[in-house]
């Protein structure tokens, strides 16, 4: 994957506490409004970031404040209306602003050999019906669904391309009823009895399995997935190149150094899930969400009902189409265009 390393060194070379005039000039005159993603209520989503944007603002001189929602569609909202300078987005959310070319990617969480893998999860209840990932597919008809927003990889797109989709069964019109939540209240709704089945995540799990121990207990994981596109740290497009570099070497050095500050940013990286920290990324990190959501749209278009075949034909032909746009976009802004 390429990257921009002149301007990663150069800002690495700065430093956090020694930015030359060109950085000063180059930096935003109004605060960095950072997007939360809602891993459960948003103040609580807020305090988890909280630490990290207090030392962000401290590095680059620039005050950074938190802009927390309630759902990931409300997020979108926001990145649209550009009220969000910088965000950590799942990857449909970080596509979508890519293409719109409002942000670009800085950072991904960095990985090691041996670390659990990301996964979409399906949950039901230990006890009663439906425990059993056959009588769930058996008849999703009778039993009450707690989804992610459509804009949720493993809330929503992952289970429904990899498990639902090729069973023929649509999330959104093939269950007794729904509840749409962020991954806390989907295996709260299951737990308490008010959905049958979730979809969730092995990382927000966990989190839950900390939070509320008693309701977790009660839940069990029926199916997992393939490892899901990650989520992706953005910044605006339109910021200086400096200053972009800058926050991307804030990210990538955040935990990274030795002595008490660097324990202190490790434990930080711990409560958000990024344990080892920030690797760099670019924009061709999303090449595998935009696989995901070209397999995704021919699954959906070619279950669907047509007056004819040359309208699903011609709906697949846009989809081929849309798709070659965005490799074509998401590589030639990495530099690896071929």
């Amino acid at each position: 994957m390429a990257l921009p390393l002149m301007l990663v060194a150069t800002a690495l070379l700065l430093g956090p506490g020694s930015a030359g005039a060109t950085e000063k000039a180059a930096a935003p005159a109004k605060p960095v409004r950072f997007g939360v993603l809602p891993l459960g209520g948003a103040v609580e989503s807020r305090a988890l970031w909280m630490p990290l944007l207090a030392d962000m603002s401290q590095a680059i001189g620039v005050p950074v404040t938190a802009y927390s929602v309630a759902s990931y569609e409300e997020l979108d909202r926001a990145i649209k209306r550009d009220e969000v300078d910088m965000a950590f987005l799942s990857a449909k959310i970080a596509l979508d602003a890519v293409m719109q070319r409002r942000m670009k990617v800085v950072a991904q969480i960095a990985r090691r050999p041996g670390m659990p893998t990301h996964r979409a999860v399906l949950l039901t209840r230990r006890t009663g019906a439906p425990n059993t990932l056959e009588a769930v597919l058996a008849e999703p008809e009778r039993w009450r669904l707690a989804r992610g927003d459509s804009r949720s990889v493993t809330g929503f797109l992952i289970p429904q391309s990899q498990l639902f989709l090729p069973r023929k069964i649509q999330m959104e019109t093939q269950f007794r009823g729904e509840i749409v939540g962020n991954h806390q209240a989907t295996a709260l709704a299951v737990a308490n009895g008010d959905a049958d089945v979730a979809t969730n995540n092995t990382t927000d799990f966990e989190r839950f399995r900390e939070q509320f121990p008693v309701e977790a207990a009660r839940l069990h994981v029926v199916w997992e997935s393939e490892p899901p596109p990650g989520a992706q740290m953005v910044v605006r497009r339109d910021y200086p190149p400096a200053f972009q570099a800058r926050l991307q070497a804030f990210l990538i050095g955040y935990g990274q150094g030795k002595g008490p500050r660097a324990d202190a940013e490790r434990e930080v990286l711990k409560t958000l899930r990024a344990a080892y920290g920030y690797a760099p990324a670019d924009d061709s990190a999303l090449l595998p969400e935009a696989t995901l959501e070209y397999q995704l749209g021919k699954q959906n278009a070619m279950a669907a009902a047509w007056v004819n075949d040359a309208a699903r034909e011609q709906r697949l032909r846009r989809i081929e189409q849309a798709y070659k746009e965005q490799v074509e976009t998401l590589r030639a802004a990495s530099g690896a265009a071929r």
